[in-house]
C-alpha cells in the first residue's frame, strides 16, 4: 500500500509503515543538556560514515590520474565536487529528518512500482560499481602489503560480510566508532604524505578555487574530471544519508526536527571536510611526486606505490600509502552494504538477511574483477577502477532530481522546505551534473573520450 509522507507541521508523528532501516531506527539516544557539543556529540556518526564513500579507492584512481598527468589543474573539480556534496548530504538528511522517510521509500511512494523498479535497478549498477572499486582497491593494498596476488586479493575481500555482521550485532555506535578511526587514520597517514612530497602550495592552492577552462576542453580532461563527481558525489550516498540520519532518537516535534537538521549538517560538513582534504592530499602529492618529475602516465595505484618511495626519497612513503588504501577499501564495505539495504527494502520492499546482501553484492563486484583480473592483470584493474566512477557519475542524475524535488515540497517537507534561493541552487547543481554528463556522452559517442 502507497503512503503519503507525513508533513513536518503536526506536532508529533506516527510512522505508518515501516521505518527505514528498523532495526537501528531511532537507536542511538541524544543529550538534552544545555550544552551545545554534548548535543552535537550524539549526532555525530552518519555524516563519517557517509564521507567514507567520499575517499573509497575510486577516487584514489582518479585523483592519482588526474594529479599526475595534469598537475595542480583538477584540485577545482575536487572542491566544486565537495561543495556540491555538502549540498546534497544536506538536503539527504533534512528530507530523512522531515519525513521520517528515506530517498528510496518517498520515490516508491510518490512514483509507483513501475518506476521505482527502474530507479532500483540504477541504485543497485551504482552500488555495484561502488563495490567494485571497493573490491580492486582492498586487493591491491593486500598486494602491496603482503604479496598476495591480486586474483586471490580479491576474493579474499568477500570475507569482510563477516566483520560488518559482528559490528551490526553490537551496535551502529561500534561501526561508527570503526569507521571514524579508519578515517583519521587515512588522514594522519595522507598528512605525512604532503609533508614529504614537499608540493607547490601556490599553485596548488589557486588551482583549488580557480577553474581551467582546459577541463572542458580537454576530452582526456573531462573524463578524468567526470570520474571525479562520480567518484565523490554518490548517488548511493543520498539514499544512505535520508536514512541513517533517522538512527537517532531525537524528539519528533518541530522544535526537535529543527535542532536535529541543523546537528546533523554540521556532522555532514564536519566529515565532508576531511574528505575534501584526503581527496586533495592525495590529488597533490600525485602532482608534487609524478607530474613534477615527469612521470605524466601514473594512473594505476601500483604504479604509485612503486615510485612513491624513490621519488620523495622517504623509505615509508609508499607502506603509508599502501595502509591508508586498505582503511579506505574497508570502510567503504561497511556503507555500501548499508545503502544496499536501504534501496532494496525502500524501492522494491524486499527485505533479506543482511549477509545474504553482502554476499550478492560483494559477488557482483567480485566476478569481473576476477575477470578482468585473469585476462588483463594489473593494467586492466587500473581501467576498471576510472571506468567504475564514471558509472557512478552517470547515475548520479537519477538520485538527485527525486531528492530536489521531494525537498522542494512543501507538502513533504513541511516548515523544513528549501528556500527559494537554496532551490534555486539545488537545481543548478542537478542541471550541471546531468550536462556534464550529456556532454561527455556526447564526446564518447564521436569517439572523444
Amino acid at each position: 500500500m502507497s503512503l503519503s509522507p507525513t508533513p513536518l507541521l503536526t506536532e508529533s508523528v506516527v510512522i505508518a509503515a515501516e521505518p527505514s532501516l528498523p532495526e537501528v531506527h531511532a537507536s542511538v539516544g541524544i543529550s538534552h543538556a544545555p550544552q551545545y557539543w554534548r548535543r552535537l556529540l550524539g549526532f555525530i556518526g552518519p555524516g563519517f560514515m557517509i564521507s567514507v564513500g567520499y575517499m573509497d579507492p575510486g577516487n584514489w584512481a582518479t585523483d592519482i590520474a588526474g594529479g599526475a598527468r595534469f598537475g595542480y589543474t583538477l584540485l577545482f573539480v575536487i572542491m566544486a565536487s565537495n561543495l556540491m556534496a555538502v549540498l546534497l548530504q544536506s538536503l539527504s538528511l533534512k528530507l530523512g529528518v522531515a519525513t521520517d522517510r528515506d530517498l528510496a521509500q518517498l520515490c516508491h511512494e510518490t512514483y509507483g512500482r513501475r518506476v521505482s523498479f527502474v530507479l532500483w535497478i540504477f541504485a543497485e549498477i551504482a552500488i555495484a560499481a561502488c563495490d567494485l572499486a571497493e573490491v580492486i582497491g582492498s586487493a591491491i593494498a593486500l598486494e602491496l602489503l603482503f604479496h598476495i596476488p591480486l586474483f586471490w586479493g580479491a576474493l579474499i575481500t568477500g570475507t569482510d560480510v563477516l566483520l560488518i555482521l559482528i559490528l551490526q550485532r553490537w551496535g551502529l555506535r561500534y561501526v561508527e566508532a570503526l569507521v571514524i578511526t579508519l578515517i583519521g587514520t587515512i588522514c594522519v597517514l595522507f598528512g605525512i604524505q604532503l609533508l614529504l612530497s614537499r608540493p607547490d602550495y601556490l599553485p596548488a592552492f589557486t588551482n583549488l578555487f580557480i577553474p581551467s577552462k582546459q577541463i572542458l576542453i580537454n576530452p582526456t580532461m573531462l573524463f578524468i574530471a567526470i570520474g571525479m563527481l562520480g567518484a565523490t558525489v554518490m548517488p548511493h550516498n543520498l539514499y544512505l544519508h535520508s536514512s541513517i540520519v533517522q538512527t537517532r532518537k531525537y524528539d519528533r516535534t518541530r522544535e526537535g526536527k529543527r535542532e536535529a537538521v541543523k546537528m546533523a549538517n554540521v556532522d555532514s560538513a564536519l566529515a565532508l571536510t576531511l574528505a575534501l582534504f584526503v581527496n586533495a592530499a592525495i590529488l597533490v602529492v600525485a602532482a608534487a611526486v609524478f607530474n613534477r618529475h615527469g612521470y605524466f602516465d601514473v594512473a594505476a595505484i601500483q604504479d604509485a606505490y612503486k615510485l612513491l618511495s624513490p621519488v620523495v626519497g622517504a623509505a615509508g612513503a609508499s607502506t603509508l600509502f599502501a595502509v591508508a588504501l586498505l582503511a579506505s577499501g574497508q570502510n567503504s564495505s561497511i556503507t555500501g552494504t548499508m545503502a544496499g539495504q536501504v534501496v532494496m527494502e525502500g524501492f522494491i520492499h524486499l527485505k533479506i538477511s543482511p549477509w545474504l546482501r553482502r554476499l550478492i553484492t560483494r559477488s557482483l563486484a567480485i566476478i569481473p574483477t576476477l575477470i578482468v583480473i585473469a585476462f588483463t592483470g594489473e593494467e586492466g584493474t587500473e581501467k576498471l577502477l576510472i571506468l567504475s566512477q564514471v558509472i557512478l557519475s552517470l547515475q548520479l542524475s537519477f538520485a538527485v532530481v527525486p531528492l530536489v524535488l521531494f525537498t522542494g515540497s512543501r507538502k513533504m517537507m513541511g516548515e523544513l522546505v528549501n528556500g527559494r534561493g537554496l532551490q534555486v541552487t539545488a537545481w543548478t547543481v542537478a542541471a550541471l551534473i546531468a550536462g556534464l554528463n550529456g556532454w561527455f556522452l556526447i564526446l564518447m559517442l564521436q569517439g572523444k573520450a
